[in-house]
């Protein structure tokens, strides 16, 4: 079994989740290595829609700019309809992950398909738990995965960011 390296940021706002996400980038981190999950709650309010245009995904609704923005950064992307949170956009690998925890029928009490990927990954199923309650709040989760050092390098500068919260998983605790 691998170890598990990541850092998990739950940011209030997407303006507050784009801040972070850019100086990540700027400081060189891989865009790869990134996921961001929100629960899109405003349709109401707008037209939604999400569809593949050739190589690029589109978002149309609330947040279509903030989504538009990082789908051509980040590695894949999807919308899932989750019973109890109800329909999120995820970006990056996390998208992967929750396709292999539902194909692989991995079953986490309580938790939400978001938390059987990240649960593959080695998150703690307490902290899934916080995860999805974060997503039920209209939060914006950010989650980096990576090496130890990758990982380390993320935590100095997430913690420079307006987040509510983060947590390290694995090895990168102690660096």
């Amino acid at each position: 079994m691998s170890t598990t390296n990541s850092i998990v940021a739950v940011y209030d706002t997407h303006e507050q989740t784009e801040a972070a996400i850019k100086e990540l980038q700027q400081a060189g981190v891989d865009m790869k290595s990134l996921s961001i999950a929100a629960k899109d709650t405003h349709t109401d309010e707008h037209v939604v829609g999400y569809y593949n245009a050739g190589d690029r995904m589109k978002y149309w609704g609330k947040f279509g700019a903030f989504w538009g923005g990082f789908w051509g950064l980040l590695f894949g992307s999807a919308m899932f309809a989750i019973p109890g949170i109800g329909p999120i956009l995820v970006a990056g690998p996390l998208v992967s992950w929750i396709i292999a925890g539902l194909e692989g029928a991995v079953v986490v009490g309580g938790a939400s398909a978001l938390g059987a990927g990240l649960v593959s990954i080695g998150i703690p199923k307490d902290s899934v738990l916080e995860y999805d309650t974060a997503l039920k709040t209209d939060k914006f989760l950010l989650i980096v995965h990576g090496t130890p050092e990758q990982v380390s390098q993320a935590k100095s500068i997430i913690e420079g960011t307006q987040h509510s919260s983060y947590t390290v998983h694995g090895d990168a605790i102690s660096a």
